[in-house]
């Protein structure tokens, strides 16, 4: 296992996981622990490093990175997805504590309490409505005078008497107390004038960016920088597997990462198998 930081990778940025079979609620760290240790204990190494390219060489593949290469009969790229940032004060400062780019994973948190979506297409909307069934009041800024989002998911939004719309909106900063959200600053594109949205939390959907880079020559990406897998998760390129974020799919959640894991270990399984197979074949 090669990581560019410490495993588990986005969970390290959740504060609590209530949607996870098993747990009741368990730190985002502490599941992150819990994997490792499994993996591990069934004789996988862990190195740190961030992988620069992949060279595909057959029957074998290397994988460099900037602190040494390795050589490997088949990989599994699982480097995900990172949520598109606003860039703007507080962002940062209040990830985790009120700042959320998931609402099926910290919705439960703001049960009652107002909150503040950023963004205006499908993933935007949709999470609203979500939020909308915990939350008291759903606030959507947006920087457009009209959504993206399809008309069917509008009409339900428009329709949810919780859902409220700012137009023309471009968000200046997420604002706090110094340990939580308390509100989302904005200004209209229009008129200049700067207002502030009171919420506990700030939902931030502007777009995700796979993490692929390191993988652009080898042909298994789509024109959005998305890898592409069958059914059983290999790309393209036999002996080449993706799993979780960095796949183009419509869920992205823990649970659906690790179904994609089981099923990316049956193939690396029996894609190795048939390597020995041919070899014995070819000795025989």
């Amino acid at each position: 296992m090669i990581d560019r930081g410490i495993y588990g990778g986005q969970m390290n940025n959740t504060a609590e996981i209530e949607n996870y079979p098993g747990f009741d609620s368990i730190l985002g760290p502490d599941l992150g622990e819990k994997m490792y240790s499994s993996a591990t204990r069934f004789g996988a190494e862990y190195a740190y490093g961030s992988v620069t390219d992949v060279e595909d060489h057959g029957a074998y593949k290397v994988v460099n990175t900037d602190d040494g290469s390795y050589q490997a009969k088949a990989i599994v790229i699982a480097t995900g997805s990172e949520h598109r940032k606003l860039g703007v004060p507080g962002e940062e400062e209040y990830s985790g504590r009120g700042v959320s780019y998931c609402a099926v994973c910290d919705g439960a948190f703001f049960k009652n309490k107002e909150v503040a979506v950023i963004g205006g297409g499908d993933s935007a909307v949709e999470e609203g409505l979500y939020l909308a069934q915990l939350a008291s009041k759903v606030t959507v800024l947006h920087r457009r005078d009209q959504l993206r989002a399809q008309q069917i998911i509008q009409k339900r939004a428009f329709a949810n008497e919780k859902m409220n719309f700012v137009w023309n909106a471009q968000v200046e900063a997420i604002e706090g107390d110094g340990q939580v959200v308390t509100g989302v600053k904005y200004k209209d594109k229009i008129t200049g004038e700067e207002a502030v949205v009171p919420a506990s939390g700030a939902f931030i959907y502007v777009g995700i960016e796979p993490m692929t880079k390191a993988f652009e020559d080898l042909g298994i990406l789509d024109n959005a920088g998305w890898v592409v897998t069958d059914a059983h998760m290999q790309t393209n390129i036999p002996g080449i597997f993706a799993i979780g974020d960095v796949r183009k799919k419509e869920l992205r959640q823990i649970t659906t990462a690790v179904g994609d894991g089981g099923l990316a270990g049956q193939g690396v399984f029996k894609y190795i198998q048939s390597l020995d197979d041919a070899k014995l074949r070819q000795n025989s």
